[in-house]
């Protein structure tokens, strides 16, 4: 359906609850009604995401990864298996290389791959800054005399340590912040994602982080990265799906530079081998596998399926570093 709905339209939009049909059946190319889907073609890689597994050492059950510990859906990393691509991205221009999980220093071989891609490019690490991080303090120290800064993003859902540690394990909010002091008093950048609420005033919840900010003697200048719940892997909310008539308000490479899939792609390890999705936000869908090179992967055209495109589309969501 587009995105002006008709009341007929509303009435017919899929409630989350109750999905009756997933989106990973629909058609690549049209809507349900039909309609041809809107798409991007991307610009240039900019920015290349290595997904280092979907293990972690928690089990939060909004996770958008389903991510917990032992978990196998996207296996672990090695140095190995991304050596081949770092030097393919470089020879494309890339600016960034960006990890995700899973929770990263849960992965054997991730500080290796941190530390070989910090060699050539700025590096940027989302983490939950909790146990994983602390016990390889002593691996991480050194990087900080790598030739490319690393900036660390660590997630910290609400300003409120009950209310983040219901999901996360008691405990976890101290333990986040204990990592962020951590890390700003070695040298390295941070900034904080966390979650939003439907009738959040933005400053107002950022005003209270601040407030912890200052107890735990942490700069009150950190950045932050506001995430609407984007859902767990194969779940479908009923967003609406985008056509080309939605994307006529992006008529520019400029105007279209938000969606990340424009200037990123995403390794991701499938059994043995390493395959390149679109974008962050899509590893639950094979059909958003791109092939086995990046420089292929640019040529194909990124259908906007996967009902958390929508969330680029409406909120302009990114995964990358804030500015």
């Amino acid at each position: 359906m587009s995105l002006t709905e008709t009341p007929t339209a509303r009435r017919r939009r899929i409630p989350a609850v109750e999905v009756l049909e997933p989106r990973a059946f629909d058609s690549w190319t049209h809507t349900r009604n039909g309609d041809p889907r809107g798409y991007i073609d991307a610009h240039r890689l900019k920015e290349l995401w290595i997904h280092t597994g979907t293990a972690c050492n928690l089990a939060c059950p909004f996770c958008l990864e389903g991510s917990h510990p032992g978990d196998g859906r996207i296996p672990g990393m090695k140095l190995s298996d991304v050596k081949p691509f770092i030097h393919e991205a470089i020879d494309m221009g890339v600016e960034q290389f960006s990890f995700t999980g899973g929770e990263p220093f849960v992965i054997r071989d991730f500080v290796n791959i941190l530390d070989y891609a910090s060699q050539h490019r700025p590096c940027f690490v989302l983490t939950n800054a909790t146990e994983p991080l602390r016990k390889r303090r002593h691996q991480v120290l050194p990087l900080l005399d790598n030739p490319y800064p690393i900036h660390f993003r660590v997630s910290l859902d609400f300003p409120d340590r009950a209310r983040h540690d219901k999901d996360r394990g008691e405990g976890s909010f101290d333990l986040a912040l204990e990592g962020i002091r951590w890390l700003i008093e070695q040298g390295f950048k941070v900034s904080i994602a966390r979650q939003t609420d439907p009738e959040e005033i933005p400053s107002d919840v950022e005003a209270v982080f601040r407030a912890i900010f200052r107890d735990w003697h942490i700069p009150e200048n950190l950045a932050f990265t506001a995430f609407p719940d984007l859902g767990t892997p194969g779940s479908e909310d009923g967003s609406p799906e985008i056509t080309e008539t939605c994307m006529e308000k992006y008529p520019t490479k400029e105007s279209r530079a938000h969606f990340m899939c424009t200037y990123t792609r995403m390794l991701v390890k499938k059994g043995d081998r390493v395959r390149v999705y679109a974008c962050t936000l899509v590893d639950d869908d094979p059909q958003y596998d791109l092939g086995g090179s990046l420089a292929e992967s640019m040529d194909e055209r990124i259908m906007l399926r996967h009902h958390r495109c929508f969330s680029c589309y409406r909120f302009g969501a990114s995964c990358s570093a804030p500015g």
